[in-house]
């Protein structure tokens, strides 16, 4: 789909808050709902009415639970609401925007959301739920032995693949080493390994054969064979323990990833574990987090995370995590694939009530592979519902025609083989060889180890009969359930709405640059900046460290040291770049792409024996090979070294004609790498444009250019505030954003005036009055 349904119903300005229906409503069908009988007008909007009771479905929908529901106000200004919106609607029709095979395409799309929670078994759901609840209790640890036995396999192939599996489940019964078994025998790829011990594991971990086989399995004890869509298993229980429940951790990070420089790798691990001799030197957790984590969402709420249990973290993680017992006591650093972490335990919980995890377990349920027998419970009772029946001479007629090309993915029918041979009928409805021959031509897959005509019967027709009835029932939804029929027409109306607003509206504003211009020009008093400093916050680890840091700051560039460079060598009186050199530009290049404070400064020496052209024509040459690359020659700086004394061999002279590259970053962040390289956190450096009375640091200095020093959490401070701007109107470009959003606000209005001209619109006061309580 070509835009999520939040962007739709965002554009209605809040009219409807659409929200996918409940279980409880949407697959009751004990009270399967008709549709409301006709009402007198309450809304009239062109040749278009809206009855009473259409809108009092959809008031009560949004505003229904509000305080004020119901009061004339409340009433009044949801009509208005609803008024504008059907004249957008109203317009989108006129268009013929509704007839489009794009829109056609789009709500097709969302009716197929739409009716999903209508096409469940709620009883079954609500089983599995309350199954998956109580084994979450207790965790299991197995292992297991698989053998391979594709779904659609033959009878003679799938017989084969029991055989093994009994035959390893008998030795194991016998006394055999099971985890021997597994390693030598079991084709999962990770029992050579492993030898087939997945660990502990809980409910909604495993796919829902395995997770029935392991539950109903002894400690100890050997499972019978179990088909799951892998092939067949067998396990062995080797633990069962209560569950662990949740926990509530919080940490400090050192970001390292794959990719990064072994440098950045040995700061990351300096660093964490400098910040873990703080913590145990009896420095707050709170300022440590705040001051050096590099995780930025949870850095604010001093490291905090989310609750979580076994299964849901990063393996060394969470494994740390659950050895902490008591709140407050935190790891040694912790690697996982992100970097360096010491996680400190808030609070343990035990497993949550069913009422508390219900939500999210049934989300899972309805995921997972255990929606499968929702699923085939679903189509027993959709047949007996709707009168299914079949007709085994016609089905025996569409599975002879299988052949080998069915099992390469090729299978075609020629036009004098279709037959109006009936297969099956659903209340009266006949469903043909011709219809399923369609069906498999576009639903056919390469397929191995199976035959043509079990392909065709077992797979094929069952898939047919399956999306055959379903599509029957959600073609008929919205005789069945109200909620349904109503829920589709907003869906219908918002996407209209979305596209006539995204034309006259949102792409108008931000395309229409000269009544952009014009409508800030006439309205540029509202975009104002206030009071705002640009400023530097330097965060040393003492005084005496924070003097040479400020002598440090006075300079224009620092030279980046870690980043290193060969010499590029010159033939006599050449100016060409070889192979070596113009690798060691590229490496500058990179470079210099990635970071935009970086510039660099090229040394030039040359032998005694050549003149200054020669530097000049390999400056000429070095310079253009950077602005080919799209490196400004405003970041590249030359320095011609001293002629060097006269040189006896031509060894010395070579040695004598080089070009050095040295890499500068104008960056004061640059300074922290500097200070940070033997002791982690002894300088944090922080730039920014600040408005006034925005930075607690700021705030302790006074509102004007200057440098100022105190000492905070044993930390000391210097803040330079290098320039202060007055109050004053933004320009276009820094308003834009607002005047944009203001624009087409404006714009807006214009338009829904032009449409009540063209669409006249009537209220039914009687009618309102009699909603008004």
């Amino acid at each position: 789909m070509k835009l999520s349904f939040w962007i739709i119903a965002s554009a209605l300005s809040g009219l409807f808050v659409y929200s996918c229906v409940s279980d409880k409503t949407a697959t009751s069908s004990s009270k399967k709902s008709t549709a409301p009988a006709a009402s007198p007008a309450i809304l009239t909007v062109a040749d278009d009415s809206i009855s009473t009771e259409d809108f009092k479905y959809i008031y009560d929908k949004n505003n229904g639970k509000s305080a004020d529901a119901y009061s004339r106000q409340s009433i009044e200004e949801y009509i208005d609401l609803y008024t504008k919106f059907k004249l957008r609607v109203k317009e989108a029709e006129s268009l013929g925007l509704d007839t489009t095979a794009a829109f056609k395409q789009e709500l097709a799309g969302y009716q197929k959301q739409l009716a999903q929670p209508y096409l469940t078994e709620k009883g079954v759901t609500d089983m599995l739920v309350k199954q998956a609840y109580e084994r979450m209790k207790e965790e299991i640890r197995a292992s297991h032995i698989l053998i391979f036995c594709n779904p659609e396999a033959t009878p003679k192939d799938t017989l084969i693949a029991y055989n093994k599996i009994v035959a390893l489940r008998e030795r194991a019964l016998k006394g055999e080493n099971f985890d021997q078994l597994a390693a030598q025998y079991s084709e999962d790829p990770s029992a050579k390994t492993n030898k087939g011990d997945l660990g502990y594991f809980t409910a909604l971990s495993m796919v829902y054969e395995f997770e029935e086989a392991a539950y109903n399995t002894k400690v100890g004890s050997v499972s019978k064979p179990v088909r799951t869509k892998f092939g067949y298993h067998i396990l062995k229980v080797v633990d069962r323990r209560p569950s662990q429940g949740q926990i509530h951790v919080a940490h400090i990070m050192a970001r390292y990833s794959q990719g990064m420089s072994a440098e950045d790798s040995i700061l990351a691990k300096n660093k964490i574990d400098q910040i873990y001799k703080e913590l145990q030197a009896g420095t707050s957790w709170n300022e440590l987090c705040g001051e050096f984590s590099d995780d930025v969402n949870s850095r604010s709420k001093n490291g905090e995370l989310q609750w979580f249990s076994t299964g849901k973290m990063i393996p060394s993680f969470e494994n740390a995590a659950f050895t902490l017992t008591t709140p407050g006591q935190y790891t040694t650093p912790v690697q996982t694939p992100y970097g360096w972490h010491i996680i400190k335990l808030l609070e343990r919980k035990p497993l949550g009530s069913f009422e508390e995890l219900e939500p999210s377990i049934r989300a899972k349920v309805t995921k997972d592979s255990r929606s499968d027998l929702n699923k085939k419970m679903l189509i027993a009772r959709l047949k007996r519902e709707n009168n299914f029946v079949e007709y085994t001479k016609g089905i025996d007629y569409a599975v002879s025609k299988a052949d080998s090309s069915l099992l390469i993915g090729n299978w075609t029918f020629k036009e004098s083989e279709k037959n109006k041979a009936t297969l099956f009928t659903i209340n009266k409805e006949k469903y043909t060889a011709e219809d399923f021959f369609a069906f498999v031509y576009e639903n056919q897959h390469a397929v191995k180890n199976t035959s043509p005509e079990v392909y065709m019967k077992n797979v094929l027709y069952t898939d047919f009969v399956n999306s055959s009835i379903m599509g029957y029932e959600e073609a008929h939804l919205a005789d069945k359930f109200v909620d349904y029929k109503m829920l589709l027409k907003e869906y219908h109306d918002g996407i209209l709405l979305f596209q006539m607003m995204e034309e006259k509206v949102w792409n108008k504003a931000s395309s229409d640059t000269a009544g952009l211009r014009r409508f800030y020009q006439d309205n540029a008093s509202k975009y104002a900046w206030g009071d705002r400093a640009h400023a530097y916050i330097l965060s040393a680890a003492d005084k005496t460290t924070l003097d040479k840091v400020a002598v440090d700051f006075k300079s224009v560039s620092y030279q980046v040291k870690e980043q290193s460079f060969e010499n590029i060598s010159f033939e006599k009186n050449s100016a060409s770049v070889n192979k070596a050199g113009k690798s060691q530009l590229d490496r500058a290049i990179i470079l210099l792409r990635k970071d935009a404070n970086y510039s660099t400064s090229i040394k030039l020496s040359r032998d005694h024996a050549e003149n200054a052209a020669v530097s000049a024509h390999r400056k000429d040459s070095i310079l253009a090979y950077f602005t080919k690359a799209g490196i400004k020659k405003e970041r590249i700086s030359f320095i011609d070294l001293k002629t060097p004394p006269v040189r006896k061999t031509e060894a010395q002279r070579q040695a004598d004609r080089f070009a050095e590259i040295q890499l500068f970053t104008s960056s004061k962040k640059y300074l922290e790498s500097v200070y940070n390289a033997k002791t982690p956190l002894t300088l944090q450096v922080s730039e920014g444009m600040y408005v006034k009375n925005e930075n607690e640091l700021i705030n302790k200095c006074s509102w004007a250019v200057g440098e100022y020093r105190f000492e905070q959490n044993n930390r000391a401070y210097l803040i330079i505030i290098d320039r202060v701007d007055a109050p004053r109107n933004k320009t276009f470009e820094e308003a834009r954003g607002m005047v944009i959003s203001d624009y087409q606000a404006y714009l807006e209005q214009q338009w829904i005036a032009e449409l009540r001209q063209k669409y006249p619109t009537k209220v039914n006061q009687t009618e309102v009055q009699k909603l008004i309580k």
